[in-house]
């Protein structure tokens, strides 16, 4: 339903931060998901204040609003789909380091990027690294709690979130905790806000824990003779307490899109071979005892393993991990991406349920992942005007589903429901739980105009004509 009233007294309070051209909302219509639906106006503010009068106004005329940075969200997070009013926050991007605590104070539309490369250039380290990082904004990681490589070792952005200033669906400012280390007065609503997908809570600025930048890194690939050895590999390596700051695994098929996208093969001899990427850092001495372990590891459990010895054979390896996902779309014109958690001691169980579902469905599905924490990327890919692999891919994401939680896993490790989780949202919790997110959104939001629709709905993604426009950051 539109609000053209509250449109025009919006424009008058805020003028030209309003847009309510064709083009300027078209452009706010969709993320990454690539479903469009059209709001009525986009804000762009530049200070604060401006939010809380978008807020306030939108909450007496009950006028939906949407919250976006970039739009790198792939589950519809950010996608207008009651219409409405889009806040962007992409002039929020401020980022001060302080030297002293330890702490970076950024605003939501600071880039993840821009905020590891102003604490590295003071010695600091931001450790969550999503792989669209820099587009991603830090706002964006905020609602929907998200990870990256860096993940197994040293945990996701909730980790790292010290406190949370923002507004409430009232237009009301609010502050979750405060820049100390210890914060311990009343309930903890910045947890609440994590996560949370901009449903509870309008954020504004954050700060950040940082910590010492590592001083050495060490970058080893090792192949395996099939997914199952190399899940396996991983978990004894897991078991000998030899922590790595990454461990990626790439399926085969994973690998052979990366080698075609390359023109090189990752083991003479072996192409097409499962792999995992490891980097250990931390102090000098401590990677130099790690070696012996890690090679040896290596040597006992792998095929084959080629360790890094320079810079450029560092960015050599990674080019594996790089291109597989870009490269997919060999297999296919549409890509269902998956973001599952797999308890460590199901890997293998994992491994050969994807096998399975693979020959059942007829579908090519690389998967490939953060296994220090089990966050691995299920790609389903099809051929979106082939009506029969269409409804493969459907029930192929079904089964997934089903199959993930059964293993006592997670639908979402770092992409959060959105829309395109909705359907499954209800085989990982209960009535019950659920009964009491939604009373704490009625609580917080008791007119609903948060990103409504989202979440708590059931909508099936995939039955809506996806945009065909290219984002920079589809290749990662």
């Amino acid at each position: 339903m539109p609000h053209p009233a509250a449109t025009r007294q919006l424009k008058r309070r805020l003028g030209a931060r309003t847009d309510t051209s064709p083009a300027g909302c078209w452009a706010a219509s969709f993320d990454s998901s690539k479903i469009s639906f059209l709001p009525e106006a986009v804000v762009t503010p530049k200070i604060e204040t401006e939010i809380g009068v978008v807020l306030e106004l939108a909450n007496r005329h009950r006028v939906p609003v949407t919250v976006r940075g970039r739009g790198t969200t792939l589950m519809g997070s950010a996608a207008p789909v009651r219409g409405g009013w889009v806040i962007d926050m992409l002039k929020l991007n401020r980022v001060r380091i302080d030297d002293e605590a330890g702490m970076a104070h950024v605003g939501a539309g600071a880039t993840t990027a821009d905020i590891q490369r102003a604490a590295e250039a003071r010695g600091w380290f931001y450790p969550p690294d999503p792989s669209s990082k820099e587009y991603c904004t830090i706002g964006g990681n905020i609602a929907c709690n998200a990870g990256g490589m860096h993940g197994g070792k040293y945990g996701v952005t909730r980790d790292f979130v010290i406190a949370l200033r923002g507004f409430l669906p009232t237009g009301e400012l609010v502050q979750w905790g405060t820049a100390t280390k210890k914060f311990s007065a009343g309930f903890n609503l910045r947890d609440l806000w994590i996560g949370s997908e901009g449903m509870l809570g309008v954020v504004t600025g954050a700060v950040l824990k940082l910590i010492p930048q590592p001083a050495a890194r060490w970058t080893l690939l090792t192949a395996f003779p099939d997914e199952v050895a190399a899940l396996r590999a991983a978990r004894v390596l897991f078991r000998a307490r030899l922590q790595p700051a990454i461990c990626e695994f790439l399926d085969r098929v994973s690998v052979l899109c990366a080698e075609r996208a390359t023109g090189k093969t990752v083991f003479p001899g072996q192409a097409g071979r499962p792999v995992i990427l490891l980097e250990f850092a931390g102090a000098v001495s401590e990677i130099e005892d790690l070696k012996f372990e890690v090679l040896a590891w290596a040597r006992a459990q792998a095929l084959a393993f080629r360790e890094a010895r320079s810079r450029t054979e560092v960015e050599e390896l990674w080019a594996v991990r790089r291109k597989c996902s870009g490269a997919m779309f060999e297999l296919g014109d549409s890509k269902i991406n998956e973001d599952v958690v797999v308890p460590m001691r199901n890997y293998e169980r994992f491994a050969r349920f994807i096998t399975r579902l693979k020959r059942e469905s007829k579908l090519a599905i690389p998967t490939f992942g953060h296994i220090a924490d089990g966050n691995l990327h299920v790609n389903i890919m099809y051929h979106r005007e082939n009506s029969v692999e269409t409804r493969a891919a459907e029930a192929a994401v079904q089964k997934l589903m089903e199959t993930v939680v059964a293993l006592g896993g997670a639908i979402s490790g770092e992409h959060g429901i959105g829309l395109a989780k909705t359907p499954f949202l209800r085989l990982q919790h209960s009535a019950a739980q659920i009964r009491a997110m939604q009373a704490v959104k009625k609580a917080l939001d008791p007119r609903g105009i948060l990103n409504p629709g989202k979440m708590f709905g059931v909508v099936r993604i995939w039955k809506y004509e996806k945009l065909q426009v290219k984002f920079p950051w589809d290749h990662k």
